[in-house]
């Protein structure tokens, strides 16, 4: 089975080896049919030590830790 990949930017990265990444997406109403942009952030094990406004790609892993089961896998642009 593959594993999830999603795109998103930097948000945080505070934390030691983590990083907080927004992942925004556009979905439509079902019942209003009008588009509602909604974002999810990930907690994402971060190797390469991306800066805040970066935009990556991410990828589903085993667990890290409680909350972190997120991959930082390639940096597509820096800010």
């Amino acid at each position: 089975m593959s594993k999830k990949v999603l795109k998103g930017e930097v948000v945080s990265n505070k934390m030691q080896k983590t990083v907080v990444v927004a992942v925004k997406v556009n979905k439509r109403h079902p019942i209003y049919r009008k588009h509602v942009k909604s974002a999810c952030r990930y907690k994402a094990r971060d190797e390469i030590g991306v800066p805040v406004g970066a935009t990556v790609l991410i990828e589903e892993h085993s667990p890290f830790s409680k909350e972190v089961t997120w991959l930082v896998k390639e940096v597509i642009s820096e800010e």
